[in-house]
């Protein structure tokens, strides 16, 4: 049975830091629906324009098998109301992944004040008041039961914890995607290609 990811859309997305992770789901038992604030077009930072299939008032956690929250510039003033559905899908158990700007939304909604997470860096979350500070992790990218944080310079890694989280892959697989698309290490490109269609 096919479940489906929510990925949040909004004028100035950057497009490259979830690629690899929707690329990778779709394919697998999952299918991608984009989320936006209206039905709108939207227009991603690369200047692809994006057309929502739901709005944010629409979108049930129940329905979903993650929210995945890309960042855009829009996060520096808005996108408060996938913020609070971020908090939904957390308290109804279901998982969350942000990158980027996105994180410093969920740190505003106090999603950050008592798990690990990480981001573009500490000042940078310092500056929206959260309260989380003693859990930042300067890494590429943290998973902390439901919830995925990464720096916006780590799309690979936040795809392999996405993945990870919902069991794309058996591990040795995933291990073998890391490498290739994480390393650049061409050798693993069989292990990966046999284990994709197992």
């Amino acid at each position: 049975m096919t479940e489906i990811v929510h990925v949040a859309v909004y004028d100035t997305l950057a497009d490259w830091e979830v690629g690899h992770a929707i690329a990778h789901l779709r394919g697998a038992r999952y299918d991608v629906r984009t989320v936006g604030e209206s039905l709108d077009p939207v227009t991603t930072a690369g200047g692809m324009r994006v057309l929502p299939d739901l709005t944010v008032a629409d979108l049930d956690p129940a329905g979903s098998a993650m929210l995945i929250l890309p960042g855009a510039y829009t996060w520096e003033e808005g996108n408060h109301a996938f913020g609070r559905k971020a908090r939904r899908f957390l308290e109804a158990g279901v998982p969350v992944a942000a990158i980027c700007g996105a994180t410093a939304g969920l740190a505003r909604e106090g999603l950050l004040d008592d798990r690990d997470h990480t981001s573009s860096a500490p000042e940078y979350l310092a500056a929206t008041g959260y309260a989380g500070a003693a859990r930042y992790q300067d890494v590429p990218a943290v998973t902390d039961g439901d919830l995925i944080t990464a720096s916006p310079v780590a799309p690979v890694e936040f795809a392999r914890e996405v993945l990870a989280r919902l069991g794309v892959y058996e591990p040795k697989v995933l291990h073998a995607w890391y490498r290739l698309f994480g390393e650049q290490d061409a050798s693993a490109y069989p292990e990966f290609a046999a284990g994709a269609q197992a």
